[in-house]
């Protein structure tokens, strides 16, 4: 079953969203020029900042480390340089590295959103599950009107087998985001393994009526047989 990528979607969005529209030569070229400026300034944390963005977008994860390191040698709460790092150190898998870089954020600002949900999110990866599900507690206490916290919190309980919390979770995921298919999508696998065909043929029937092919359906269809 596809799992949510919650934490993907929402970090890549925040990374990469203002430079979606440039082609990797493009890419490349800003990433030169930035690199270029540098040998100007090389203590400026701006020019730092881009030049370790077109390293990520480019999938250079170890350099755009490098520039992260100098900049937080500078400046040790810089808020951008700590929560990129944590994301270029998950790539590199760095786990460890990539939480130590969360929980310095989590002190800075502890209602931060995406280092509440990178943590639990690497518990869940490393499968510590009681203590990614106490973290993303948290994260639904401080953000009780995020549908990424909900179905955050789900996903957790699906690996724990806690079938009827995952089940509201998703429930209120969708309240909050209707038109998401993925989270329906999720709830129907939750009454599959509940064996509660009723509710998982009507959901699949709401896909259907938003547009989503029979065809793509099919698997789950497949397995209420």
């Amino acid at each position: 079953m596809k799992r949510l990528a919650v934490f993907s979607a929402v970090l890549m969005f925040c990374v990469f969203s203002a430079q979606a529209q440039y082609t990797r030569q493009q890419m490349r070229d800003s990433l030169k020029q930035a690199a270029d400026s540098l040998t100007w300034y090389p203590n400026s944390i701006d020019l730092r900042l881009k030049k370790a963005s077109w390293n990520m977008q480019l999938e250079q994860y170890d350099r755009a480390k490098e520039e992260y390191d100098r900049i937080l040698e500078q400046q040790p709460d810089n808020l951008a340089a700590l929560f990129f790092r944590a994301y270029t150190n998950r790539q590199l898998h760095r786990n460890a590295f990539a939480r130590l870089d969360y929980q310095h954020l989590l002190i800075l600002i502890p209602n931060h959103f995406e280092a509440r949900l990178g943590l639990a999110l690497l518990s869940q990866e490393e499968q510590h599950l009681p203590q990614a599900l106490d973290e993303v507690n948290i994260l639904v206490q401080q953000h009780p009107d995020s549908a990424i916290a909900y179905a955050a919190r789900a996903d957790i309980e699906r690996d724990m087998k806690l079938m009827s919390l995952a089940e509201f979770d998703y429930s209120e995921a969708i309240r909050l985001e209707p038109h998401n298919t993925d989270y329906i999508v999720n709830l129907i696998d939750i009454y599959i393994r509940q064996h509660n065909q009723e509710k998982a043929l009507q959901e699949l029937r709401r896909l259907q009526q938003m547009g989503v092919a029979r065809k793509s359906l099919q698997p789950l269809y497949d397995r209420l047989k």
